[in-house]
């Protein structure tokens, strides 16, 4: 028999079974937020083809629920300190699965990103709420269990991803093509609904006290809208008035932003961190990297699709290689490299990359279009090594020089900062790929790896700066 108490934590004599159904239930949460990240990878240009949403659709659809989740990450954790975690899962599990619904059904490019806008944004209602949940909930050895379980189910996720949408639209089941991918959720999403009601411990009101800065993530969400409008719109039709003020915008909004983190009571980013010299460079060592690594695999499947001509069920496969190093390596750097090696493992995971881009880059410029999957794969396993291990360690290593009272805060900071960047170099580099195509796809395709090539090279002197191990003890 459970017994909850007030407010709302389940005490010692709570049963294993109910512990294991609230984990199984946050994995859930966690294991639809990856994959739905991941998979319009492949998926982009058949919907695109299909709903005549040209290049402007394709660079929007992972961009617009990667910005959506990176504005209101931290804001979703704090929402639910104030107003209970189990309401605020209750409310983005319900809204993600609704917005899921939606984008399986839009019958044209305007609503289908509303609803990706939706999914990211209900999503980072739900996510923040499954640690807090569990760190309430479970015993000290339940929670050691949990935290082993997270790697390995979102490092399957991050795989089937990619795949679920090259094999469920080429399946093309009941002749919907790419629909499927989203109405998934909504099955699995009702199901997270009713086991959630069942099973999670009620928490009460939450803390009313616990202040959330709305003009801060205003400010950030309006700054982010800016840029990424304007670049993607510059980019597909041109550089006329309205994307140049659209930058402009995000521009000025982002000096506001500045000046709101400087003096605001409760700012979104702890201003002790902006002076901490190991969690600034490793912010923007991660401003350079998470960017130039999304942006690569999503015209990777770009180019396997549009130049190579390849299905999406063999471009989800011959992106598949990448995929599993980029596991195994975020595998080897958390299971202990990180802590012997520290910022020396950001280094070698960059120049791996270098290594692999450098690869790929020779094999595209000897046979262009010609070039097979099968030729392709080792250098896009090293790629993958090369992103997993850094990562899996630049978030840790940015952490090493923080006090624990500024911990939460940064961890939240890097969390959101890894996906907006992802939001900014999906749309970036896309936009160089789409730029560079009126020369041949081949063409496209190698100018984007000169620039993941080159920004990638001009990040390795900032690693020096960063603090040099990981925190001793891991920060929750």
């Amino acid at each position: 028999m459970t017994i909850l108490t007030e407010p709302g934590t389940v005490t010692t004599r709570s049963s294993s079974r109910l512990m294991w159904a609230i984990l199984g239930l946050v994995l859930l949460a966690d294991a639809l937020d990856v994959i739905d990240a991941t998979v319009t990878n492949i998926a982009a240009p058949t919907i695109a083809r299909e709903l005549d949403g040209g290049e402007s659709l394709i660079k929007w659809l992972g961009t617009a629920y990667m910005l959506a989740m990176g504005v209101l990450l931290v804001v979703g954790g704090r929402l639910g300190d104030k107003f209970g975690q189990r309401r605020l899962f209750l409310i983005g599990m319900g809204g993600f699965t609704l917005a899921s619904a939606v984008a399986g059904f839009s019958p044209d490019p305007a609503l289908l990103i509303v609803a990706r806008v939706a999914q990211g944004a209900f999503g980072a209602l739900l996510i923040p709420q499954g640690m807090s949940i569990m760190m309430k909930a479970f015993s000290r050895d339940m929670l050691a269990k949990a935290f082993g379980l997270f790697g390995p189910v979102l490092a399957l996720s991050s795989v089937g991803g990619p795949v679920l949408a090259g094999f469920v639209i080429s399946a093309d089941l009941f002749g919907l093509s790419w629909r499927p991918i989203f109405l998934v959720n909504v099955v699995l999403g009702v199901a997270g609904l009713v086991i959630a009601t069942k099973i999670l411990p009620r928490d009460g009101d939450g803390d009313r006290s616990t202040v959330v800065d709305g003009w801060g993530s205003g400010l950030l969400a309006v700054t982010m809208i800016g840029l990424l409008y304007g670049l993607i719109e510059g980019s597909t039709n041109g550089w006329s008035a309205v994307p140049v003020a659209s930058i402009t915008v995000g521009v000025l909004f982002f000096a506001a932003f500045a000046n709101r983190q400087r003096t605001a009571t409760h700012p979104l980013i702890t201003p002790t961190l902006l002076r901490n010299r190991g969690f600034t460079s490793g912010m923007l060592v991660g401003l350079v990297a998470f960017p130039a690594g999304t942006g690569l695999i999503f015209v990777l499947s770009l180019f396997m699709q549009e130049g190579l001509h390849a299905s999406p069920r063999d471009a989800s496969l011959g992106l598949l290689p990448l995929t599993l190093g980029l596991v195994a390596a975020g595998f080897a750097a958390m299971g202990g490299l990180v802590a012997k090696l520290g910022r020396t493992l950001i280094f070698i995971g960059l120049t791996v990359v270098l290594a692999g881009c450098g690869w790929v880059l020779a094999l595209v410029d000897h046979s262009g279009t010609n070039v097979s999957l099968g030729t392709l794969a080792p250098a896009l396993f090293v790629i993958g090594i090369g992103i997993g291990l850094a990562f899996a360690t630049i978030p840790t290593v940015a952490l090493g020089d923080a006090s624990p009272e500024e911990a939460g805060s940064a961890s939240g900071s890097l969390s959101s900062i890894q996906q907006l960047a992802s939001a900014i170099g999906s749309a970036a580099v896309t936009s160089i790929f789409f730029g560079a195509a009126a020369s041949g796809l081949d063409h496209a395709m190698k100018v984007s790896l000169i620039v993941v090539l080159t920004v990638t090279a001009l990040s390795l002197p900032v690693v020096a700066l960063m603090p040099r191990k990981a925190p001793q003890e891991p920060h929750q």
